[in-house]
């Protein structure tokens, strides 16, 4: 608890003493505060359950509103800017999001093969963003592309001869790709571009040109999560279009108390939405809270740096939660509202470090400047990036000419040991223009460092990666 903020300290407290009412307070609740009091409660809980769910119909959405739809692929032709507001997106990449639907039949997405120039990783996910499987050299097709057939659920029909089969527990989901580039030149990032673009996706016995491919690059795409009553829309359009799942009917009867129902249109009146929007808001304290505890054990000893997802919901995510005894709902719920898609496998094909704190401790300050020292020698066989993200939003900070730095980039400079120093701040160090990263100074931050491709030295600690230091 002893970095929680005073603002979630405050909420927590108010929570605590409305729990805490005495028995004959309670025994004199009319029926009508009763409801409000059931409604508000199933609320709370909705939002914690429901995150992924609202997570990806917002990327659906954003997808929409830049002109693309199901069964085409959503891609950026150059690196991500801020403009794309998805949770804690990668800058140096090159992005393709297929987004399919099956509720018409089987869907092919086609994956080209890896060669000595270009490689396209990523994963396949269900609408709930659970791994369905990885692709790449880490993945199915081993980098030497396959044709990946996507079947509704409940579908019984031998598939062709041909295919990797994944059968999805829901209508629709995604594909996160990821076509990386060996610099940043604009002809390495075009021939990127080029490879991605051989991705197809089609209905089974379809034409793979018929591929349709929509560029949202420098385009507003906004996927963050709203924590108001506007939550419930969002969740209410993932219900109508989804199967239920038996490990979640027990949320059938929750959500009906507060309106949403398969079959029936969702359509709360005032007050009501003042409680979902009161409920929603506290849902997201509680995750917020849990987030902020969540770096303990840290990944290497005396830092910050850690995945904050506990075990049974990292291992829940790409087995379907097939441990009967275990749903890691609370962890989900903060994965989900700082980043989108999970791997089948965590640290096959990449590897995540989440870290909002300096070596002190202490919340990360747009108003500050920091030093990271990335040593040399990462145990990677594609590269390494830190992106800075804003703290409140686990989006790309707005406004910001560079979001990132990575092994990648020709232009970061090197010590001469090998070792890179990455600053992080309002302003430029004086002569380290080229290994700094914005900052803004009205907003705190947090700390994404990537690692693709890693290797076993990683997983037995022989290289360490060092919280980030206040640079007076």
């Amino acid at each position: 608890m002893k970095r929680t903020s005073p603002r979630l300290r405050s909420i927590i407290f108010a929570i605590s003493a409305l729990a805490l009412g005495s028995t004959a307070f309670a025994e004199n609740l009319t029926v009508e505060e009763l409801h409000k009091r059931s409604i508000h409660r199933r609320a709370v809980e909705a939002v914690i359950w429901g995150i992924p769910a609202v997570n990806y119909e917002r990327m659906l959405q954003a997808t929409i509103a830049n002109g693309g739809n199901v069964n085409q692929v959503v891609y950026w032709s150059r690196p991500v800017n801020w403009k794309n507001q998805t949770l804690t997106p990668n800058p140096d990449t090159i992005y393709l999001n297929p987004f399919y639907d099956t509720s018409k039949g089987p869907v092919v997405v086609e994956i080209p093969p890896a060669d000595a120039d270009h490689v396209i990783v990523g994963s396949f996910d269900v609408a709930w963003q659970n791994a369905l499987e990885d692709v790449g050299p880490a993945g199915a097709d081993k980098g030497k592309g396959a044709k990946y057939l996507l079947t509704p659920p409940g579908y019984k029909e031998k598939a062709p001869d041909g295919y990797i089969v994944l059968s999805s527990e829901t209508y629709r989901g995604f594909v996160i790709l990821r076509s990386n580039f060996k610099s940043r030149s604009d002809a390495d990032i075009k021939s990127a571009v080029e490879h991605g673009k051989r991705v197809k996706i089609y209905p089974l016995g379809g034409n793979p040109d018929s591929t349709v491919f929509v560029d949202a690059y420098d385009k507003p795409f906004d996927a963050k999560i709203p924590y108001d009553a506007t939550f419930f829309e969002h969740l209410d359009r993932f219900v109508q279009a989804e199967p239920w799942l038996t490990r979640d009917k027990v949320m059938i009867d929750s959500l009906k108390t507060i309106g949403i129902e398969k079959g029936k249109v969702f359509k709360p009146d005032a007050k009501t939405k003042e409680i979902l929007e009161n409920a929603a808001r506290e849902a997201h304290a509680v995750i917020a809270w849990k987030y902020e505890n969540g770096f303990v054990p840290p990944f290497f000893e005396g830092t910050h740096w850690s995945v904050p997802v506990p075990p049974e919901t990292r291992d829940g995510l790409g087995s379907m939660f097939a441990d009967p005894n275990e749903y890691g709902l609370d962890g989900r719920a903060v994965m989900y509202h700082m980043a989108y898609f999970s791997p089948k496998v965590l640290g096959a094909g990449q590897f995540y470090l989440m870290n909002p704190f300096d070596h002190a401790g202490k919340a990360l300050e747009g108003n500050r400047t920091y030093r990271l020292a990335v040593p040399p020698n990462a145990p990677i066989e594609q590269y390494w990036s830190v992106t800075a993200y804003d703290r409140e939003t686990h989006a790309l900070i707005v406004g910001m000419s560079r979001p990132s730095l990575a092994s990648n980039d020709t232009a970061v400079k090197k010590n001469p040991d090998g070792s890179t120093d990455v600053y992080f701040g309002p302003e430029a160090p004086a002569g380290k223009e080229s290994n700094w990263v914005p900052t803004d100074p009205k907003r705190q931050f947090e700390l994404l460092f990537r690692l693709y491709g890693p290797k076993k030295g990683l997983f037995e600690k022989a290289w360490k990666l060092s919280d980030v230091e206040k640079v007076e």
